[in-house]
């Protein structure tokens, strides 16, 4: 109790006034099932009983999505002390409905980056296969629901469910980040995507890219909140693995190919292609041991056992 008392903003022992993470995962997995029946869920599905199924599926996430915004919403509120209770509950109804009706766009925008999957991986052999077993599927589509939220300035539940599908992908997108079509990432694991990145359409990024911010100096950081801070990728530009873009003025440009493992802060011109210089290797050879030594060698591991 006293720990309790000396951390008391951690507490909350008051209840009902945070979203629910359990619940918000929930409604994230219930949206992937109607973005793609049969194949992200646990439900069996037929024509004869999809429309059952997404009548009841869709009252239940109105509800459920209503009363996690609006507690998300009432936290913000009562803590800067901004707006009664009950005009949360309103712009929560209708970010709710917003959401819902936003639902054939994100499928199109999804199925658009499985599409971009499928053209860009030779190793792909179906486009179920990419939904079932590529980790960028559920980062990506994740990414597309957690956006629609931030857009409308609902507080916490996007970056829940972004950091949700990072927990189980290794793939971190900000929901505030900015992505076009036809996105891409192979493999995935490492990959950070920061809050205000910028990307284009027909971008292809392997694992351990990160597009990040410059590091900032700790009197600064309240200064900077909110405003652009990571870098811009245009349209058909292609990241290989573990490639570190940092800093709000840094700009891909269209066409550009960055390679593995560099370090960039500055701008790229369109159609360049970055590389490292080829390093030097050095190889040495262990010479052969003389037998008379070999033996020697092997009588001492008999007798250090």
């Amino acid at each position: 109790m006293t720990a309790y008392a000396s951390h008391g903003d951690l507490q909350h022992l008051e209840g009902g006034d945070l979203p629910s993470k359990q619940r918000t995962v929930g409604i994230l997995n219930d949206i992937m099932t109607i973005l793609f029946p049969n194949l992200l869920g646990d439900t069996s599905l037929r024509e004869t009983n999809i429309w059952y199924f997404l009548g009841s599926t869709m009252h239940s996430l109105h509800t459920r999505l209503e009363e996690e915004i609006t507690k998300s919403m009432k936290y913000v509120c009562l803590k800067e002390k901004q707006c009664p209770v009950d005009i949360c509950k309103e712009r929560a109804q209708k970010i709710a409905e917003d959401i819902l009706e936003c639902i054939p766009e994100i499928k199109r925008r999804v199925s658009a980056d499985i599409q971009a999957a499928y053209e860009g991986d030779p190793a792909a052999k179906s486009l179920e296969e990419i939904v079932l077993s590529y980790p960028c599927v559920y980062a990506v589509a994740t990414y597309r629901i957690a956006h629609e939220l931030y857009e409308r300035g609902v507080p916490m539940i996007p970056r829940m469910m972004s950091e949700h599908a990072h927990s189980l992908t290794g793939i971190d997108i900000h929901p505030g980040a900015k992505i076009g079509e036809n996105f891409f990432i192979d493999h995935g694991t490492g990959v950070v995507i920061g809050e205000t990145s910028e990307i284009g359409n027909n971008v292809r990024i392997y694992q351990g890219v990160t597009l990040g911010g410059k590091s900032i100096p700790r009197g600064e950081v309240s200064r900077l909140r909110g405003k652009k801070r990571h870098p811009t990728i245009e349209d058909d530009v292609i990241i290989y693995s573990g490639a570190t873009i940092l800093g709000a003025e840094t700009v891909i440009g269209r066409g550009a190919v960055i390679g593995g493992n560099v370090w960039i802060t500055s701008s790229i011109p369109p159609n360049t292609t970055v590389t490292i210089a080829a390093p030097k290797l050095s190889c040495n050879p262990e010479k052969s041991m003389p037998q008379n030594d070999a033996n020697l060698h092997r009588r001492r591991r008999r007798k250090n056992r």
